[in-house]
């Protein structure tokens, strides 16, 4: 397939364009910089140039491939509801581009999008609550002639190289000279290893049925106070619990996930897919260092 993929040069896309070439696909990667675009070049892809606010090229992208994968995002906390915006607004001119064809575009939500506290499956919808509506952009375009599905993915997608959430937590340890985790700690946070996700969107797009949800899981919760101490651990830093009311002081803009209880399953997307993660877990692959070398 010609697959064109947006994001494809960050911490996730770049995994997932390697998946794709490897498996015998064509890739054209979206490239907002020269940068970017020499990285696709290097990796085997072609390039076309643009960026999530230019809707003509996405168009085009769509239009000349034989499927899409969608990872960009607009990671604009103080501004969440113009990024969720922009990204169902890609949604809409890709698909639009795909309308009629049965062909697949594959888009990404998260598994924070589902009501907390009880262990969330790809059947259940997301949250009402917040302002992306990624999913149901792209689920509405099932009912108009395109093989769409969404990727959930773990809000911790770990690996060498990660820029999210964990180091994150770190660099938050560091600058406050503890580890900390929110109340008792036992909030879970689901996880998965990049190159698992990077071979879930393959599946998803070589497999996935219009309108179907998948999770990016192999984790099903790790324990937020056995992630923070890790963190201590490898910095040598204490490990305290901080209470509730003071999570937004301490944590900032991550303290909503850092509280959340979000255990998750992707039982459902291993028997329809047949995807079983294979790399290591998150805790172990904190423990190989790599996260604390800087």
């Amino acid at each position: 397939m010609r697959v064109f993929v947006t994001g494809a040069t960050g911490f996730i896309g770049s995994a997932v364009v390697r998946e794709l070439l490897d498996a015998g696909h064509q890739v054209v990667g979206l490239a907002r910089s020269d940068k970017a675009a020499a990285a696709l070049i290097t990796a085997g892809a072609e390039v076309r140039r643009g960026g999530l606010d230019d809707l003509d090229s996405l168009r085009d992208g769509a239009a000349s491939a034989d499927g899409v994968i969608h990872l960009a995002f607009k990671h604009d906390f103080a501004d969440f509801a113009a990024a969720a915006a922009a990204d169902s607004l890609a949604i809409e001119t890709m698909g639009a581009a795909l309308e009629g064809t049965g062909k697949a575009l594959v888009a990404t939500s998260g598994t924070l999008m589902l009501t907390p506290g009880s262990l969330g499956t790809e059947e259940d919808a997301s949250s009402q609550t917040t302002p992306r509506r990624s999913e149901e952009a792209a689920l509405a375009l099932a009912r108009r002639g395109v093989r769409s599905s969404i990727v959930r993915l773990a809000p911790s997608v770990h690996g060498e190289g990660e820029q999210g959430f964990v180091p994150t937590l770190i660099g938050i340890a560091r600058e406050k000279g503890v580890s900390a985790y929110v109340g008792d700690g036992l909030n879970r946070w689901p996880a998965v290893h990049r190159l698992d996700a990077a071979r879930l969107f393959r599946l998803a797009l070589e497999k996935g049925v219009a309108g179907a949800i998948f999770h990016g899981v192999a984790d099903e919760g790790v324990p937020f106070r056995d992630i923070a101490g890790v963190i201590g651990r490898h910095l040598n830093l204490p490990v305290i619990s901080v209470a509730r009311e003071e999570a937004d002081a301490h944590f900032g803009w991550i303290s909503f996930a850092a509280s959340t209880d979000n255990p998750s399953s992707s039982a459902l997307t291993q028997k329809h897919l047949g995807w079983r993660p294979v790399h290591p877990a998150l805790i172990p692959d904190l423990e190989q260092g790599h996260y604390f070398n800087s």
